[in-house]
């Protein structure tokens, strides 16, 4: 029997299966990553019961309930109470550097607990926010066939229209939305992010911007306030680093297997690897990995191109008789 020879569908088949088996391959890129997520979960509420305490701090209970009730007297005017899940933290420096003077003393930094917030430098406009997201919701963007590495396999790439789409598609799935208005209480947010910020809201009195309500904290405290943007941040480079070893995996795969003749070489390089493959499974199923040359499934194909005008109810009918037969095979 005279050998197949190995063809792009082949190459692409060979390829999605490896990166596939790649992806759940007990690595120490991939379990540096699963840990870093695991640390920010432990780090979150510790970071998060702070906050309530120096906010509480700055906007006494009391006077909150007494602004509530105000408002609930006089209505709008007064409606100075709103729900915010990012901060700026701020604390004096007791001791100045030669180089600074006392413009340098007051530290303060923005601290967003949402899903999206940032944990870089930047306050709103920078990437991290959606790289953290991404990553700690892998699983789930994986499952609604998103693709949560897009930025890690895009690293230092510009903007394009494959990048873009994807990043629409996550944003979409995790019900992300920009704020509308100043105080995110007030965002679009859905599904995902809506429960995920909805766990970090905290009673603020004035509704003007973030930046303009700077609370005050100790060293220490603030400290906290950035062991959880250190937390997220290092779960975005573990993220980085497992991808960049996958993306030079596949890129290996890729240059292999175009210098391959033969599907058999395809096959053996798979069993070198540790990933069982059958050639002949291969040669059954098309691209999208369905065996069409299974009698079944071949007639149902076949069926399906003709009489092409059938009622709703017939195609409904059809597609019930062919799932019967699929479950008795």
């Amino acid at each position: 029997m005279s050998k197949i020879r190995m063809n792009t569908e082949f190459r692409n088949k060979i390829l999605n299966r490896y990166v596939d088996n790649a992806e759940t391959e007990i690595t120490q890129e991939q379990q540096a990553f699963l840990q870093a997520r695991e640390q920010v979960d432990s780090v979150y509420p510790k970071a998060f019961e702070l906050a309530k305490a120096v906010v509480s701090r700055a906007y006494p209970p009391e006077d909150v309930a007494t602004c509530k009730s105000l408002k609930k007297k006089y209505g709008q005017p007064l409606d100075v109470v709103a729900k915010d899940k990012c901060f700026y933290f701020s604390y004096a420096k007791e001791n100045l550097e030669e180089d600074e003077d006392e413009r340098d003393r007051q530290v303060s930094e923005h601290f967003d607990f949402g899903l999206f917030g940032s944990c870089g430098n930047s306050e709103y406009s920078d990437t991290t926010g959606k790289q953290f997201a991404y990553a700690y919701c892998r699983e789930g963007l994986k499952a609604q066939e998103c693709n949560p590495d897009i930025l890690a396999q895009q690293n230092g790439k510009d903007d394009n229209p494959h990048k873009t789409k994807h990043i629409d598609a996550n944003d979409k799935a995790l019900g992300y939305s920009q704020y509308s208005r100043y105080n995110s209480d007030d965002d679009n947010s859905v599904g995902t992010t809506k429960a995920f910020d909805s766990q970090y809201y905290l009673d603020i009195i004035g509704t003007s911007h973030c930046r303009s309500r700077t609370i005050a904290c100790t060293r220490q405290e603030f400290e906290v306030f950035k062991m959880l943007k250190q937390a997220k941040s290092n779960v975005i480079t573990c993220h980085q680093k497992w991808i960049d070893s996958i993306e030079k995996q596949k890129q290996a795969m890729k240059t292999g297997l175009k210098a391959y003749r033969y599907l058999s070489e395809g096959v053996e390089l798979m069993k070198e690897l540790g990933v069982e493959l059958d050639e002949a499974e291969l040669v059954r199923c098309n691209s999208t990995g369905l065996t069409i040359y299974n009698p079944v499934n071949l007639a149902s194909m076949i069926k399906g191109m003709k009489n092409t005008t059938m009622t709703r109810e017939q195609k409904i009918a059809l597609r019930k008789e062919y799932e019967k037969k699929q479950s008795v095979n």
